[in-house]
């Protein structure tokens, strides 16, 4: 009986883990991308680190306002900028769980292999 409780915590536990840690990898980085009309650029750093950059074709919803602000998010293409792994990673995996159909993403400070699309 304590062996199934067990089984069964650490199943409980190790959901959240997996959607922290564990990258989704149908998604391509790319480093630099220029605004088209197809493309929408979500930028879901805190504010005062997205706050930095003054470009105005550049939606500023961070990760924690994405649940109430998703609306205002377009059905065209969405790159997505972000500042570590587990903000991306909670990030794309909420969008892709609400449809938006997510092409690439960017973490600031950390290179990427392709260059601007």
């Amino acid at each position: 009986m304590t062996i199934y409780f067990f089984v069964i915590l650490v199943m409980i536990l190790s959901i959240p883990i997996y959607n922290r840690y564990f990258p989704v990898k149908s998604i391509p980085c790319i480093k630099t991308i220029h605004k088209n009309q197809n493309t929408t650029i979500l930028d879901i750093r805190d504010y005062h680190l997205s706050s930095k950059d003054h470009a105005d074709e550049i939606l500023k919803i961070p990760y924690s306002y994405l649940r109430r602000y998703n609306k205002k998010i377009s059905n065209h293409k969405i790159h997505i900028i972000a500042s570590d792994r587990v903000e991306l990673n909670l990030g794309l995996r909420f969008l892709l769980r609400k449809g938006f159909d997510v092409s690439s993403y960017e973490i600031m400070d950390c290179p990427c292999k392709k260059e601007g699309a």
